[in-house]
This record gives C-alpha cells, structure tokens and sequence, in this order.
C-alpha cells in the first residue's frame, strides 16, 4: 500500500511538472505578430510570476545592466533550492552503485543465464533471479538515478523562455552590450564548455570500465546544451551558463569530495554484512576454473623443459655444425 502511494504521488508530481513546464500558447495580435496569450493557465501559473519577480530584482539591483543580474540571481534561487536534492540524490546513486559491484558476480552469472536461455520459460526464470539478486541485497535495478532535479528546472526554463522572447520589459535589455532577447554565441559557448566541464570532473574516481559507457554521455550532454541554446534568447542562455557552472561545484562536491567516503563506508559495511548470495555459477564455470588453476603449474613446468630441451638441441646443433 505505502508503495502504490508513493508511486501515485511520484506520477502525479511527475505529470504535473510536465505539464507546467509545456510551451505557453500562442495567439495573434491586431497585426498577425505570434504573442503568448496572457490568459492562458500556464502564462498566469508561470510567465507572469516570473516576469514580475525578474521586474522587482532588477529594480533592486539597479543600472544598465540590471536585467542580466535579475536572471542570474533567479537561477541562482532555482539552483541553490534544488542542490541540496540533487546532492542527496547523487549521493544515492553512488550508493547504490558501490553496491552493485559486490553483487556483479551474481549479475554475471544471470546474465550468461539469460543469454544461453533458449525458452522464454527459462528466460522468465533468469530474469527472476536477477529481480531476486538486486531485492535480497537492497540495490535499485535503476541505481538510485533520479530526474527530479531536472523535471523541477523545466517549468523555470520554459517561463524564462517565454519572458525573455516576449516580456515588455527585457525587450531593450542587455546585459554587458549583449542584447538579451537575441541568441549570443559567447553564452552558448560558455554554457557548452561549463557542461563539458561538469561531465569531466563527473568520471573522477570512475572505473575504467564506467568511463567507457559515459564517455558518450559525457559528449551527448554538452551538445545537447549547445543545440538548445543556440537559437535560444540570450537570456535563456544566461540561465544555462549559471546553471552549468553550479552544476560543476555540485559535481566536484559529491565526485570529489564525497564519494571516497562512501566506498570506505560501503566497504565497511560489506565486510560486516556481506552480499547475499541469490545466484551461484554454474557448476561447470567452477569445475573449468579449478582445472585451469591446477593445470597452470604444471603447464608452466611443460614450458620449463620445453625450453630446456630446446636450449640442449641448439647446443647439439651448434657443435654438428663446428
């Protein structure tokens, strides 16, 4: 029952951050010119409050350059609400993936399972055992990844979007000379190399193995950022250069920092309670290593005398030969 809860307030969180963070609608003023409708619920939930919050910073702030300011500290709020969440889910997945290299054996051995199975009766059966593996020693099968961080920026991203391309008052902004409300390639090279730079310093202290898998994210996620900023308000691309450039010091807090005490405390905590064994190799596997391992002696000695004999007959040779 706690489950079914959780999963319905996950869900409904989940597709209510979607729906508000879908693009605003659009009519048409006296002159045919696309405007956001400003009756629109998403304009009312989203655009306006933020429109009003940016007006009432940049008031604050003050000078030319005020409405740069506004959206810096804006996404500043955003991101320093949501660091301690992402941290924490960060630190989950680290958890979670210290674990499951203490239960990689086990997963090894399934999936030689799943791959040798030729029913799906037996498939059915392999695919049990690993649900049995991960459950009887406590790990995710999705590692304790979350998108909740991510899901809560999209409903800022896109009212920022919105304001920024159609809000009266960032119309004559700029920021530094750089017109606001126009795409400006120094924010989208800045946001790039802050991404890039975030998904660096997250493969630290990463196996090698791992880092082969991320490489490719870790290229995906920089160009991703390039290919939404590019055609975007510079505003908008402000919001992500500030967002990657937090996104590194979070990155470096939890790889850097915390993470060589969560192995220390995972491996602490396998000695005292060690992984529970759900699945075993198969009989043979252990057979064939036992052989082989019993065998390296002797083949070694076999080699030994091979050498031996083949240094006496080079002798034997050489003296013919005289």
């Amino acid at each position: 029952m706690k489950k079914m809860k959780n999963w319905l307030l996950g869900s409904g969180l989940t597709l209510m951050l979607l729906f508000l963070s879908g693009c605003v609608k659009m009519t048409q003023d006296a002159s045919g010119k696309a405007i956001p409708d400003t009756g629109s619920f998403t304009y009312k939930v989203l655009v306006a409050p933020l429109d009003s919050l940016l007006k009432m910073i940049a008031n604050l702030v003050g000078g030319d350059n005020r409405w740069g300011w506004a959206i810096i500290l804006v996404t500043l709020i955003v991101r320093f609400i949501i660091l301690p969440l992402g941290i924490h889910q960060s630190r989950q997945t680290m958890i979670q993936s210290e674990k499951m290299q203490y239960i990689k054996p086990q997963l090894d051995a399934v999936q030689a399972k799943l791959k040798a199975a030729t029913t799906q009766q037996e498939q059915l059966a392999a695919q049990q055992e690993m649900s049995a593996v991960y459950k009887e020693n406590g790990v995710s099968m999705l590692g304790g990844m979350g998108c909740l961080p991510l899901l809560i920026q999209m409903p800022v991203f896109s009212a920022l979007y919105t304001t920024a391309r159609y809000s009266e008052n960032l119309q004559n902004a700029s920021f530094y000379g750089i017109d606001l409300t126009k795409p400006a390639i120094i924010f989208v090279v800045l946001a790039g190399v802050f991404y890039a730079l975030q998904s660096i310093v997250s493969m630290v202290g990463i196996p090698e193995e791992q880092k082969k898998q991320m490489r490719m994210m870790s290229i995906v996620s920089p160009l991703m950022i390039i290919m939404f900023s590019i055609g975007a308000p510079a505003g908008v691309t402000l919001y992500w250069v500030v967002g990657g450039f937090i996104a590194c010091l979070q990155t470096y807090i939890t790889n850097v920092i915390m993470k060589p005490r969560i192995k220390v405390q995972i491996q602490e905590e396998m000695k005292k309670n060690p992984p529970k064994v759900v699945v075993t190799p198969p009989k043979k596997e252990v057979e064939a290593k036992s052989t082989t391992q019993a065998n390296q002696p002797q083949a070694k000695k076999l080699n030994q005398g091979n050498n031996q004999n083949k240094g006496r007959n080079a002798g034997k040779q050489q003296r013919n030969h005289k």
